[in-house]
């Protein structure tokens, strides 16, 4: 199923692919059913396939653990984690610095994405776990909050409500002919920016989407348009004096951090320990 053919599954699972193809069908035929449809050389789940591949996979995760008890390794720890742009980049390397401190010999594997695509990878099983921003409505998936993050409001020192701001409170009114650089539609900061600013501004001018909040960040520093992103992100450019935080107290622009796991997910000691770190330490 993970592989999407017979022969990268043989080479996955160290077997000849005349084993693993044996292997399959004598499970297809001691369930009395087949598992695939097959096109060519490729394999596709259908459905008792897509509906056994969780179970399957919890299988094989307390196996996996029942090894490493019968090995003595019951701290081992190998996981596939996966995080969205902000959290990789503000809050992981901390995160998984401190844990590996505390357990020197865990393996913690890193994939980064938006939200939707991280949670679309930990719901087929290609994560064990995830870090995001934003919600999570996934139903065969945990969303545990671990901590919040608050977005920005920014624009360069020359732009004319940063101008405005140092003689009087902005209004909501003066955003109404805003153009916006905005993060791309899937991601935990969109999904604030929609909810909280298009519900005022439907017609807003979305001057640029783009997928990295750097790389706003630096479009906005060098005059144009107004951006909203993290504010973890903003505060080096604030610092720096190359960006200026807009108040905009009739915004609420706080979103929460979670953590999702696949219901059906087998949770061994070591993956228990990190989910617990990360909610001790954020």
């Amino acid at each position: 199923a993970q592989e999407g053919t017979v022969t990268r599954a043989s080479e996955a699972v160290r077997l000849t692919q005349s084993a693993a193809s044996m292997a399959l069908s004598d499970l297809e035929s001691g369930i009395e059913s087949p598992l695939f449809d097959r096109q060519g050389k490729r394999l596709h789940l259908n459905d008792l396939g897509r509906y056994l591949l969780p179970q399957a996979l919890e299988i094989l995760g307390r196996a996996e653990a029942f090894e490493q008890a019968a090995r003595g390794e019951l701290q081992s720890v190998d996981i596939r984690l996966g995080s969205t742009l902000t959290i990789s980049d503000y809050l992981m390397p901390d995160l998984i610095a401190g844990f590996i401190l505390k357990k020197p010999d865990a393996q913690l594997h890193l994939q980064v994405g938006n939200t939707r695509q991280i949670i679309e990878a930990v719901s087929q099983f290609q994560l064990d776990l995830g870090l995001i921003e934003g919600s999570c409505h996934v139903p065969q998936l945990q969303a545990l909050p671990w901590g919040t993050d608050e977005l920005a409001v920014c624009t360069a020192a020359t732009h004319p409500l940063a101008l405005k701001q140092r003689h009087t409170p902005l209004v909501l009114e003066d955003f109404k002919d805003v153009e916006w650089i905005v993060r791309e539609e899937g991601s935990g900061t969109r999904e604030v920016f929609d909810n909280v600013v298009l519900k005022n501004f439907p017609d807003a001018k979305l001057r640029l989407t783009l997928g990295h909040n750097e790389a706003i960040l630096k479009v906005v520093a060098g005059g144009i348009g107004v951006g909203c992103v993290s504010r973890l992100s903003v505060e080096p450019m604030i610092a720096a004096g190359q960006l200026v935080i807009l108040e905009t107290p009739f915004w609420m622009l706080v979103r929460p951090f979670f953590l999702v796991v696949h219901r059906q997910k087998y949770q061994g000691p070591g993956m228990k320990a990190f989910m617990a770190y990360c909610q001790e330490t954020v």
